[in-house]
């Protein structure tokens, strides 16, 4: 079954949601902040990803500016960033969607299609 980290709140969570239903697509929600992925988790997911780790900031969020995290990402080492993503799971991209094996940031229908169906 998938795993989906999500934000209730969220306007892309949302439409990722309701992809998912529409497509009769199982998963188990885990709410992002409430449960926010470990600094392990998040390893294992960049790892799966074969995206860069910066890709898993939620650069559009209020508490990646008023951290300056933009700032913290050009310098600090992959085990510091990992730990900050895992202090506060609203500066973290969602949804996040694995298997376990594979791992999609955000929500884009197309490769929802590819990956999840």
């Amino acid at each position: 079954m998938l795993r989906f980290y999500t934000y209730p709140k969220c306007g892309t969570c949302q439409k990722a949601k309701k992809w998912f239903e529409e497509k009769g697509v199982a998963y188990e929600a885990i709410h992002i902040v409430e449960q926010t992925p470990s600094k392990e988790t998040l390893k294992e997911l960049l790892e799966n990803s074969g995206l860069e780790l910066k890709k898993f900031f939620n650069t559009s969020g209020v508490r990646y500016r008023e951290l300056n995290v933009k700032e913290k990402v050009a310098t600090a080492s992959e085990e510091e960033l990992l730990a900050l993503l895992a202090s506060d799971g609203m500066l973290i991209k969602r949804p996040i969607v694995t298997d376990g094996k594979k791992v999609t940031l955000g929500f884009n229908e197309d490769v929802f299609e590819k990956e999840w169906l």
